[in-house]
Formats: C-alpha cells, structure tokens, sequence
C-alpha cells in the first residue's frame, strides 16, 4: 500500500506533460515534467483528506487496460448514437418512442455510479434523470426504446470496465439486475411526470365555464 497524495501528485505531473504538449525534446519534457511535479506535490498533500489515504498501487495500475476499454466503448457507443440521432432528425418518419429505463447497478461507490451515469449522459439520445440510492439503479430517458435490451447493453458494458478501474466489491462476473421500463411503481416524482398515464388520467379543464360567469 502507498500513502495516496505523493501517488495522485505524481500522476497530475504526467498528465501536466500531456495537456502542456511540450516539444518531444528531453529539455522541454523534463522541464514540463517538472513543472508538473511543482505543482502537483502540493496541490496533492493539500487536497489528501479529500480521498483515501493510501491506495493499492498495483491494483490501480491493473485497471489501466480497462480504463482504455472504457474510453474506447464510449467513444465507439457515442459515434454510433450521434448518427442515429442525426439521421432521426434529418428522417422525420423515423419512428421516436421515448421511455424511461430503470437500471440497477452493480457499481456502488460514488466515483463509480457517477462515471455510469455521466457516460450515459453523453451518449446522444439519452439522458440519466435521476438516481436511487435505496436502489441503487439509475432512471434513464432515451429517445427510442423499442428495444430496452439494446439500450441497457452497452451500459453493462461500461459496467464491466467500471467495477475493476474502481476496484468494487463486485465483478464483471457477478450477474447484473433486471432493469425495468416504467416500474410498477410510479411514485417516484420522475415517472410521475413522465410517465404516459399522469396526462392522460388528467381530465381536462373546461375554459368555457358553467354558463354562469363561472
């Protein structure tokens, strides 16, 4: 186990390299590198109560491969979406049939289910509306859900890769939860506004009054 600022320092001085984008001569990356280290050190050991103290190097350095996964899942998952949006838009017959998606999961820790729900965030065409604690599940609105099952897919996916880059209690091999459309139980402010029977077991207001002035 290492102490984790003079780890988390240290990273900030390489990817300090990476976002400065020096000269690929060793003066200038040495330099930046340096640099980097000035103000990663301290920036580290000032912020260390902000995370744990000691982290599992090893570990960490295990979840590097799935971390690249994930970024290439991502991208690849964002592309695909963005022309199927595109050409929704440019295709007005294309059929549209939003829902909202419940979807437990496996990942618990905060880093973890943001990361989930932050990718699904920017995925075009769809969007995290809320989270559950008490289950631990997220609800998601997507501009086609005529097949859940394919949305939900990709998702696990990232899921997979999530619970090793973020060392969980569960793994990759750990089944993961039914999700459902509209659950039962609509109680939930989300589905409430959302879902299709609040409008529709709404009576309509008549403006034209009771023919007394009323």
């Amino acid at each position: 186990m290492t102490r984790t600022w003079p780890t988390a320092g240290a990273l900030f001085g390489i990817l300090w390299v990476f976002v400065h984008g020096p000269p690929l001569a060793g003066d200038a990356l040495l330099g930046s590198l340096l640099l980097g280290l000035a103000v990663g050190f301290p920036l580290a050991y000032v912020f260390r109560r902000l995370y744990a103290e000691v982290v599992n190097v090893r570990r960490s350095i295990r979840g590097v491969p799935y971390a690249v996964l994930y970024l290439l899942t991502f991208v690849r998952e964002a592309l695909v979406s963005s022309l199927d949006v595109t050409y929704r838009v440019l295709a007005p017959s294309q059929p549209i049939e939003p829902e909202v998606i419940l979807i437990p999961l496996r990942v618990r820790t905060d880093l973890g289910v943001t990361t989930i729900a932050n990718s699904i965030t920017m995925t075009p065409g769809s969007l995290t509306l809320d989270y559950d604690p008490e289950q631990n599940a997220v609800y998601v609105h997507v501009i086609d859900g005529s097949d859940p099952a394919d949305i939900v897919d990709p998702i696990r996916v990232w899921e997979d890769y999530a619970l090793v880059i973020f060392d969980e209690e569960l793994s990759p091999g750990d089944p993961a939860p039914d999700f459902a459309v509209y659950p039962p139980d609509r109680t939930h402010p989300v589905l409430e506004q959302a879902g299709p029977e609040s409008q529709a077991g709404s009576e309509p207001t008549d403006s034209r009054g009771d023919g007394n002035g009323r």
